[in-house]
């Protein structure tokens, strides 16, 4: 089993990714994951006021902000990602969730072609609360067909700038592998999952019985978000939970 840390403070542990963003995060014993959803968009600084008075009704301390799903304007090179990155950050800092460099939380940021922001912003964000006896929960962070804190995206994308079947097929094929590998750090499968996101403007069609649903993905169904992965030349993205309380707040 992948080793996971305690976030201090948290009620949660998490998968050590890169220092944007872990790789997931896991309600210790006695919390449970708790997943609240914007009915749009709410702009970055806006949306972590919003998210720190949330945190605060519900009497549990900043440090319980384990993941967030981010929407951006359009994909950013690699600089631009690097500096957004650094602004975001920043409050995770400011709120004592990150420290010494080691980011807890959990996070996707996709970019939508069909109506996207004018400015990156939250789409919805996942905390820890009290909740005793409260099944297993976990948030799998996004990740796309590349592999993370290599240095760069582009030497080590599977089938840069090739978005024909056989390389969809390949870039899927290699997501899922991740997604797995993040599950088993908190004894999950796809079986468990309350909730799968798919994120891709490629045609994928082909690949979701075959490959999806051969996995067992399906079990709940698959959300299709009509995005793009955060950086250029990334095609193909996904996240999982198993989480029980969902809601949304109206903007």
């Amino acid at each position: 089993m992948i080793e996971t840390v305690e976030s201090a403070n948290s009620g949660y542990r998490f998968m050590l990714g890169v220092s944007q963003y872990s790789c997931g995060v896991g309600a210790l014993p006695g919390f449970t994951l708790e997943r609240v959803r914007f009915s749009k968009v709410v702009p970055l600084k806006q949306g972590f006021a919003m998210i720190a008075d949330i945190i605060k009704q519900a009497g549990r301390p900043l440090t319980s902000f384990a993941a967030c799903e981010l929407r951006s304007p359009a994909p950013f090179t690699e600089q631009g990602f690097k500096d957004f990155n650094e602004i975001y950050i920043k409050t995770l800092m400011e709120w004592g969730v990150m420290k010494d460099g080691v980011n807890p939380v959990a996070r996707s940021n996709v970019c939508p072609k069909i109506d996207p922001p004018s400015e990156p912003g939250f789409h919805a964000f996942t905390f820890a609360t009290v909740a005793a006896g409260a099944p297993n929960s976990f948030v799998v962070a996004g990740s796309g067909e590349s592999a993370e804190g290599k240095g760069d995206y582009r030497d080590n994308t599977v089938r840069l700038g090739d978005v024909s079947p056989s390389a969809m097929l390949e870039k899927a094929k290699w997501v899922l592998d991740e997604m797995e590998r993040r599950m088993s750090a908190f004894s999950g499968t796809w079986d468990q999952t309350t909730g799968v996101q798919l994120y891709t403007v490629q045609d994928v069609y082909a690949l979701l019985e075959s490959e999806l649903g051969g996995r067992g993905a399906f079990r709940n169904g698959v959300t299709w978000h009509f995005n793009r992965p955060p950086v250029v030349d990334l095609e193909y993205e996904m996240d999982c939970r198993r989480v029980h309380i969902e809601r949304v707040v109206e903007i």
